[in-house]
């Protein structure tokens, strides 16, 4: 299996070791977000996360690092 990773090296997005939400929902916040004009409040509410969760995904303030390169991993 391969993995997305940073210039460093470490995985990023739903294959980092921390990582909840998978990457598809947080694509899904953004489209509802940014297209429809679901504020914050209604999304938080939507997906039950708190409202900064939320806040930061549609901000690129979490979850927008682009992959540097993809790593092959054992499964």
């Amino acid at each position: 299996m391969y993995v997305p990773v940073n210039e460093r090296g470490i995985r990023i997005g739903q294959y980092h070791h921390k990582a909840t939400i998978p990457d598809d929902t947080v694509d899904q916040i953004r489209d509802l977000h940014e297209i429809r004009g679901l504020s914050y409040g209604q999304l938080s509410i939507k997906f039950r996360m708190s409202y900064h969760t939320i806040k930061k995904l549609c901000r690129y303030e979490r979850r927008a690092q682009i992959p540097d390169r993809w790593k092959r991993v054992q499964s």
